[in-house]
C-alpha cells in the first residue's frame, strides 16, 4: 500500500483535481476515515483547529470538547490562528 500512497502524492502534483475528487469519493464513503486523518494532521501540527473544524464540517468548540472527551491534547491558539480565523469569518 505505500507505493499507492506515493503513486498518489506524485499524481496530485500533476492532477491535483483527480486526486481531490477520488479522496472527496473516499471520504464521502467512509467518514470515519475522513475524520481520523484530519484528526491526525491536527495532531501532527499540520492544520490548526479551525482548519480541522472546517475540515469536519463542526464548529471549532464542538471539535476542541469532541477532542478533549477522547484525551487528544488541544493546543492554544496563536496569535496567527486568530487572525486566520478572523478573516475566515469575514469571508464566511
Amino acid at each position: 500500500m505505500l507505493w499507492e500512497v506515493e503513486e498518489l502524492k506524485k499524481l496530485s502534483e500533476i492532477q491535483p483535481e483527480v486526486v481531490e475528487d477520488g479522496l472527496k469519493a473516499l471520504w464521502d464513503k467512509k467518514p470515519i476515515l475522513h475524520k481520523k486523518v484530519v484528526i491526525n494532521a491536527y495532531i501532527d501540527g499540520k492544520v490548526n483547529l479551525g482548519k480541522a473544524a472546517e475540515l469536519l464540517e463542526m464548529s471549532r468548540l464542538e471539535l476542541e470538547r469532541e477532542l478533549k472527551e477522547k484525551g487528544v491534547p488541544v493546543r492554544h491558539l496563536t496569535a496567527g490562528d486568530v487572525a486566520a480565523e478572523v478573516e475566515a469569518i469575514k469571508e464566511w
